[in-house]
């Protein structure tokens, strides 16, 4: 797998990063999904730069000028619901992508630290021979990756797949490294050292759909 650890540099990038780690501002959800929506902003253009282009011209009122577009056709997948703004980030610049859905959760048994991830929603078109863009913002302990990965199998079998995530523990990146292709690509704003005994990133930001969307039942 390739590792693009995008927060190990100085940029903008890390601003929305530590104001979506800040316990005070993440009482603002509104804020919290918009930075989410920039950091999948920022992502995206930097997946851009991988791309496939070919040369197109365009008529300008003036004249013409040659340009280089992308052609690949991208499936961005998003992992409901945490990963919504993340998703609307990358749609803002991939806006020809199509587009996929899956529901993918944990359940605890009880009080119990241990859970399983469950996957019973899934809408996607075909993905043979196209770019997968798999997106699920707090990359733990790689499990619900790996799910999705599992249901998309009968799906076709993409060409490349890049994931995006905003936040990823160090054993769940090395999990999903032993899981995926060998050339997938993943883009990640930043990196955390390890997780809780309930699977949860530390320090990370908390729960990333309830700070997005509300606690749940």
């Amino acid at each position: 797998m390739i590792i693009h650890g995008l927060g190990e540099r100085n940029s903008l990038l890390n601003k929305f990063v530590s104001e979506i780690r800040d316990a005070k501002i993440q009482l603002d959800s509104m804020r919290f999904r918009r930075n989410i929506e920039r950091i999948g902003e920022i992502l995206a253009y930097e997946l851009s730069k991988t791309l496939n282009y070919k040369d197109h011209t365009v008529v300008t009122p003036l004249g013409t000028k040659d340009m280089s577009i992308p052609i690949d056709d991208l499936v961005l997948c998003s992992v409901l619901r945490a990963g919504l703004p993340l998703h609307q980030g990358l749609l803002n610049y991939f806006d020809n992508a199509e587009n996929a859905f899956i529901s993918a959760f944990r359940h605890h048994r009880g009080d119990e630290d241990a859970f399983e991830v469950i996957v019973n929603y899934f809408a996607a078109p075909s993905l043979e021979n196209k770019t997968l863009v798999l997106t699920d913002p707090m990359l733990a302990t790689g499990k619900t990756l790996e799910n999705v990965l599992n249901a998309l199998r009968d799906h076709g079998r993409p060409k490349q797949i890049h994931i995006i995530s905003v936040i990823g523990s160090q054993s769940g990146i090395d999990h999903i490294t032993t899981v995926f292709p060998k050339n997938t690509q993943l883009w990640i704003a930043a990196i955390d050292n390890r997780l809780n005994s309930k699977g949860y990133i530390v320090p990370g930001i908390g729960d990333a759909g309830d700070l997005a969307f509300g606690v749940k039942l």
